[in-house]
């Protein structure tokens, strides 16, 4: 046992502080990233349906284990509300036997997808008869950092698993018995099916220390995952040595062209913002164009429901509950039920505001006018663009990748709901006859 997996302390709010006062977190950090690389060769070598049989069984494992998780969750969600976290991030921590399911029911989604280790992208053949491969393979060792969604411990060690990558996860404080409880039972059935203990560790520490230490462990972590808010983020940016797949804000944007269909309009900015608020793909800012017939009609049922809507001068006039937004309010994630509104004058401007407020996560338009809806799509420069449609369909279950490691931002490697595809790189095989260059 090394200095990490000494008994936690409980302190007086509920938090947890598990790291002894000599314990070198560092030093323990790289320990389990080299038995993490060394555990992923095992892993790879295992064959696609021996790494999904493997989640068939942490499945079934995790709904035995069921009552302990939520015993364990019962213990985080409490201390979350004595230390005055946010409806929207309790209602992410929180678990029930439905959301265990769900949470078992993804992992086995995960294990029945195509294992994408070993897919051929293209080939080619050169005139001297060489022929040049670029093959599926998996990243190596991949360290998540996240916070508060217990279910993203089971979500990422699936993927990882089913695509031949290590994971090395640290869960934030608030879910700390949660996240340990989700990973023993995963742990249980993986192990039954022969993927080496190593193959999935999580960070038994809440020290900082371990999040600057998997930060700077160039040649031992082969990328990085961050799941959680701004701050995160922010530091997994600027202080990372190993490459980021960055998750961002969630500021999207539903614009309500003036050819919507009132009725699919107001259904669809109601489901966007209020079926669950704490969540990425939840819609921020709702961008109505004047000429739209019935603006009262779209912001009713949200007012009614006792959303808080921040508008501009415009959308402050067609009721009188809604309040003036300020600056910035346009560039806000709320999770939770407060919506910006603004009245647009046509595409164009609703085009411009989405260019210099959104995340580049998810924005949706609601039209009938298929050439609006044409430019719309082609123009918004985020990583999900959908017409006709909630925003919150952003979610990998949703577009049939199973589960998903978030919804990359960025512009390199790979954007949009992160998924199996998404965890792995390529490389070249060429297959000669004896050719040499001369």
């Amino acid at each position: 046992m090394n200095a990490l997996t000494s008994a936690p302390l409980h302190t007086e709010n509920g938090a947890v502080d598990d790291t002894p006062a000599d314990s070198n977190v560092a030093g323990d950090v790289i320990n389990l990233a080299r038995a993490g690389r060394a555990a992923q060769r095992v892993l790879a070598k295992m064959s696609s349906g021996e790494r999904a049989a493997a989640l068939v069984l942490g499945a079934a494992a995790l709904r035995r284990a069921a009552p302990a998780i939520l015993e364990a969750n019962a213990l985080d969600v409490d201390g979350g509300a004595a230390a005055g976290l946010s409806g929207a991030m309790l209602d992410r921590l929180s678990l029930d036997p439905s959301r265990i399911e769900a949470m078992a029911a993804a992992v086995e989604q995960v294990a029945a997808l195509d294992d994408p280790v070993g897919q051929i992208i293209d080939e080619t053949a050169r005139p001297n008869g060489m022929v040049m491969r670029r093959v599926r393979v998996p990243i190596g060792l991949i360290g998540i950092i996240y916070e508060s969604r217990p279910n993203v411990t089971a979500d990422a060690a699936a993927l990882c698993v089913r695509s031949g990558n290590a994971a090395l996860l640290r869960g934030g404080s608030e879910a700390v018995r949660s996240n340990r409880a989700i990973h023993a039972a995963l742990a249980e059935g993986l192990a039954a099916g022969g993927v080496p203990a190593a193959a999935v560790q999580l960070v038994p520490t809440q020290d900082r220390a371990a999040v600057g230490a998997m930060l700077a462990a160039s040649g031992l972590i082969d990328m990085i995952v961050p799941r959680g808010g701004k701050n995160l983020v922010a530091r997994v940016q600027a202080d990372a040595r190993v490459p980021v797949l960055a998750h961002l804000d969630g500021i999207n944007h539903t614009y309500v062209d003036r050819a919507a269909d009132p009725q699919m309009a107001k259904a669809i900015a109601f489901n966007a913002k209020l079926r669950r608020t704490g969540v990425c793909g939840s819609m921020e800012t709702l961008l109505i164009d004047a000429l739209f017939p019935d603006p009262h009609g779209l912001l009713e049922p949200l007012l009614a429901a006792g959303c808080e809507l921040r508008g501009d001068a415009r959308a402050c006039a067609i009721d009188p509950r809604i309040t003036p937004a300020d600056a910035k309010d346009w560039d806000t994630e709320y999770l939770d039920s407060i919506l910006s509104v603004a009245v647009v004058d046509g595409l164009d401007a609703a085009l411009a505001h989405i260019a210099r407020h959104a995340s580049g996560h998810t924005d949706a338009i609601v039209t009938a006018d298929q050439a609006a809806a044409a430019r719309f799509l082609a123009e918004v420069d985020s990583a999900i663009v959908m017409h006709n449609a909630s925003s919150q369909f952003a979610d990998g279950g949703e577009f049939g990748l199973g589960a998903e490691i978030g919804i990359a931002t960025g512009r390199l490697h790979a954007r949009g709901p992160v998924a199996l595809e998404g965890l792995t790189t390529y490389k070249w095989l060429v297959l000669g006859s004896g050719q040499i260059r001369l």
